[in-house]
Protein backbone atom coordinates (compact mmCIF):
# COMPACT_ATOMS: atom_id res chain seq x y z
CA UNK A 1 0.00 0.00 0.00
CA UNK A 2 1.45 3.71 -1.05
CA UNK A 3 2.35 5.50 2.38
CA UNK A 4 0.14 8.40 1.74
CA UNK A 5 -2.99 6.10 1.86
CA UNK A 6 -1.56 4.23 4.66
CA UNK A 7 -1.05 7.38 6.67
CA UNK A 8 -4.83 8.48 5.98
CA UNK A 9 -6.50 5.30 6.72
CA UNK A 10 -3.98 5.56 9.91
CA UNK A 11 -5.37 8.99 10.33
CA UNK A 12 -8.93 7.18 10.30
CA UNK A 13 -8.02 4.96 13.23
CA UNK A 14 -7.66 1.52 11.04
CA UNK A 15 -5.59 -0.46 13.47
CA UNK A 16 -3.63 -2.80 10.55
CA UNK A 17 -2.38 0.96 9.11
CA UNK A 18 -1.16 1.41 12.46
CA UNK A 19 0.55 -2.26 12.73
CA UNK A 20 2.03 -1.31 9.07
CA UNK A 21 3.58 1.59 10.22
CA UNK A 22 4.54 0.31 13.43
CA UNK A 23 6.55 -2.26 11.58
CA UNK A 24 7.81 0.39 8.72
CA UNK A 25 9.35 2.86 11.29
CA UNK A 26 9.75 0.81 15.13
CA UNK A 27 13.45 -0.19 14.36
CA UNK A 28 14.64 3.50 13.44
CA UNK A 29 12.66 5.24 16.24
CA UNK A 30 13.80 3.30 18.71
CA UNK A 31 17.30 3.68 17.23
CA UNK A 32 16.91 7.44 17.60
CA UNK A 33 15.43 7.30 21.14
CA UNK A 34 18.16 4.65 21.95
CA UNK A 35 20.90 7.46 21.03
CA UNK A 36 18.99 9.50 23.50
CA UNK A 37 18.28 7.76 26.75
CA UNK A 38 21.11 5.05 26.30
CA UNK A 39 18.74 2.17 27.78
CA UNK A 40 16.88 -0.41 25.61
CA UNK A 41 13.88 -0.86 27.66
CA UNK A 42 13.67 2.92 28.15
CA UNK A 43 13.59 3.14 24.61
CA UNK A 44 11.28 0.43 23.88
CA UNK A 45 9.05 2.04 26.69
CA UNK A 46 9.18 5.57 25.01
CA UNK A 47 8.93 4.04 21.97
CA UNK A 48 5.57 2.40 22.07
CA UNK A 49 4.42 6.38 24.03
CA UNK A 50 5.19 7.54 20.61
CA UNK A 51 3.59 5.45 19.05
CA UNK A 52 0.51 5.96 20.98
CA UNK A 53 1.06 9.09 20.80
CA UNK A 54 0.83 9.81 17.40
CA UNK A 55 -2.16 7.28 17.01
CA UNK A 56 -4.47 10.12 19.12
CA UNK A 57 -2.74 13.08 17.89
CA UNK A 58 -3.08 11.67 13.84
CA UNK A 59 -5.23 14.16 12.77
CA UNK A 60 -2.50 17.29 14.21
CA UNK A 61 -0.66 15.43 11.06
CA UNK A 62 -0.23 17.37 7.81
CA UNK A 63 1.69 16.03 4.30
CA UNK A 64 1.99 19.60 3.38
CA UNK A 65 3.88 20.82 6.77
CA UNK A 66 6.26 17.51 6.13
CA UNK A 67 6.92 14.33 5.60
CA UNK A 68 5.18 11.81 7.66
CA UNK A 69 8.13 9.89 8.89
CA UNK A 70 9.98 13.57 9.73
CA UNK A 71 6.78 14.19 11.77
CA UNK A 72 7.06 11.11 13.99
CA UNK A 73 10.64 11.27 14.55
CA UNK A 74 9.88 14.59 16.00
CA UNK A 75 7.77 12.77 18.59
CA UNK A 76 10.13 10.29 19.25
CA UNK A 77 13.09 12.57 19.52
CA UNK A 78 10.97 15.36 21.86
CA UNK A 79 9.22 12.62 24.02
CA UNK A 80 13.15 11.08 24.63
CA UNK A 81 13.98 14.32 25.81
CA UNK A 82 11.52 14.59 28.07
CA UNK A 83 12.11 10.88 29.52
CA UNK A 84 15.96 12.22 30.25
CA UNK A 85 14.89 15.35 31.82
CA UNK A 86 12.09 13.19 34.09
CA UNK A 87 12.66 13.36 37.74
CA UNK A 88 12.58 8.97 37.70
CA UNK A 89 15.03 9.31 35.05
CA UNK A 90 17.49 11.52 36.38
CA UNK A 91 17.04 9.76 40.01
CA UNK A 92 17.74 5.85 38.09
CA UNK A 93 20.73 7.09 37.27
CA UNK A 94 22.20 8.41 40.54
CA UNK A 95 23.78 5.29 41.02
CA UNK A 96 24.70 3.24 38.32
CA UNK A 97 27.10 0.29 38.43
CA UNK A 98 30.50 0.54 36.02
CA UNK A 99 28.62 -1.68 33.45
CA UNK A 100 26.29 1.40 31.90
CA UNK A 101 29.25 3.43 31.45
CA UNK A 102 31.10 0.64 29.71
CA UNK A 103 28.04 0.24 27.32
CA UNK A 104 27.82 3.84 26.75
CA UNK A 105 31.80 3.49 25.23
CA UNK A 106 30.50 0.31 23.31
CA UNK A 107 27.60 2.02 21.80
CA UNK A 108 29.42 5.22 20.74
CA UNK A 109 30.20 3.46 17.90
CA UNK A 110 26.53 2.32 17.24
CA UNK A 111 25.57 5.93 17.56
CA UNK A 112 27.11 6.40 13.17
CA UNK A 113 25.52 2.91 12.66
CA UNK A 114 21.82 3.67 13.75
CA UNK A 115 21.62 7.09 12.89
CA UNK A 116 23.25 5.58 8.98
CA UNK A 117 20.05 2.78 9.82
CA UNK A 118 17.48 5.53 8.77
CA UNK A 119 19.77 7.22 6.23
CA UNK A 120 20.60 10.83 8.14
CA UNK A 121 24.02 10.65 8.31
CA UNK A 122 25.18 10.69 5.08
CA UNK A 123 23.22 13.96 4.45
CA UNK A 124 24.55 15.27 7.97
CA UNK A 125 27.77 14.20 7.01
CA UNK A 126 28.22 16.60 3.78
CA UNK A 127 27.21 19.69 5.29
CA UNK A 128 30.15 21.93 7.06
CA UNK A 129 31.58 20.63 10.22
CA UNK A 130 29.73 23.62 12.28
CA UNK A 131 26.52 21.82 11.25
CA UNK A 132 27.60 18.64 11.58
CA UNK A 133 28.57 19.13 15.29
CA UNK A 134 25.33 21.55 16.17
CA UNK A 135 23.23 18.79 14.60
CA UNK A 136 24.64 16.05 16.27
CA UNK A 137 24.28 18.08 19.80
CA UNK A 138 20.39 19.06 19.20
CA UNK A 139 19.45 16.31 17.22
CA UNK A 140 21.20 13.08 17.80
CA UNK A 141 22.03 13.33 21.54
CA UNK A 142 19.62 15.24 22.56
CA UNK A 143 21.11 18.95 23.79
CA UNK A 144 19.13 22.24 24.61
CA UNK A 145 20.08 24.99 22.65
CA UNK A 146 21.83 26.41 26.08
CA UNK A 147 23.43 23.01 26.99
CA UNK A 148 25.13 23.41 23.39
CA UNK A 149 25.83 26.74 23.54
CA UNK A 150 28.32 25.86 26.84
CA UNK A 151 29.50 22.79 25.26
CA UNK A 152 30.65 24.35 22.08
CA UNK A 153 31.55 27.66 23.83
CA UNK A 154 29.87 30.00 21.26
CA UNK A 155 26.83 32.61 22.43
CA UNK A 156 23.21 30.73 22.10
CA UNK A 157 22.27 32.96 19.09
CA UNK A 158 25.29 31.91 17.31
CA UNK A 159 23.43 28.24 18.06
CA UNK A 160 20.41 29.35 16.98
CA UNK A 161 21.37 30.94 13.60
CA UNK A 162 23.88 27.75 12.84
CA UNK A 163 21.08 25.49 13.46
CA UNK A 164 18.37 26.70 11.37
CA UNK A 165 21.07 27.48 8.29
CA UNK A 166 22.13 24.40 8.90
CA UNK A 167 18.44 22.41 8.93
CA UNK A 168 17.61 24.30 5.84
CA UNK A 169 20.48 23.43 4.20
CA UNK A 170 19.79 20.06 5.17
CA UNK A 171 16.18 20.25 3.71
CA UNK A 172 17.50 21.84 0.04
CA UNK A 173 19.61 18.80 0.45
CA UNK A 174 16.75 16.09 0.64
CA UNK A 175 14.35 18.34 -1.04
CA UNK A 176 12.00 18.81 1.74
Amino acid sequence: MELNALVSKFQQKDGKAFESLYDMYSESMHGVIYNIVRDHDIAQEVMQDVFLKAWHNADSYSSKKGRFFTWLLNIARNAAIDKTRSKDFKNARKNLDSEFFVDILETEENYSRATDGIGIKSFVNKLAAKCTEIIDLLYFKGFTQKEASKTLKIPIGTIKTRNRNCINELRQMLGV
